[in-house]
């Protein structure tokens, strides 16, 4: 099978799942956008737009869809209006993360703040992470075509998998 078949058949099954699982490196086209996978955005349920938030822990950008992220923010929106420490978690997380629009062909486009915070200036490594989708500079990563058995059943027993 080749390798554009077994990245449509991880994209289908993903699409059924209802989870965002898979690797797939995206040139960024001169104008610093990247196409986000259909079968993603199917799984996304076709937003309109999705959230990416710098990720507070790697030097990588975290796409967040929609309802992940509403579910999220829902929690913080029950707080008093005016209460000074939800304020302030919410304009942190507000000035490092916006709200980028899909276009017709499911690009979208990046602020020029948040693709250098996570190194992102030819190519983007979109690893899917079930709930949502990283993105990575390809040289951080190891090569696509390895798999990590060891990091794998290491991270599969911390949640007991």
């Amino acid at each position: 099978m080749s390798k554009k078949a077994e990245q449509c058949v991880t994209m289908e099954a993903s699409a059924r799942s209802g989870a965002l699982m898979g690797r797939f490196d995206h040139a960024l086209d001169p104008k610093k956008r990247f196409t986000i996978p259909s079968e993603w955005r199917a799984v996304m349920g076709n937003p309109a737009y999705v959230y990416v938030i710098a990720d507070p822990v790697e030097r990588c950008l975290d796409l967040v869809p929609v309802a992940e992220m509403d579910s999220r923010l829902e929690k913080l929106r029950e707080k008093a209006l005016f209460d000074p420490a939800s304020n302030r978690v919410l304009q942190i997380i507000g000035a490092n993360s916006e709200m980028p629009s899909l276009d017709s062909q499911g690009r979208i486009r990046i602020s020029d703040k948040l693709l250098q915070f996570a190194n992102l200036t030819t190519t983007v490594a979109m690893l899917g992470s079930v709930r949502m989708v990283k993105l990575w500079d390809p040289a951080a990563l190891a090569p696509a075509e390895t798999v990590d058995q060891a990091a794998l059943a290491s991270a599969l027993a911390e949640v007991g998998f």
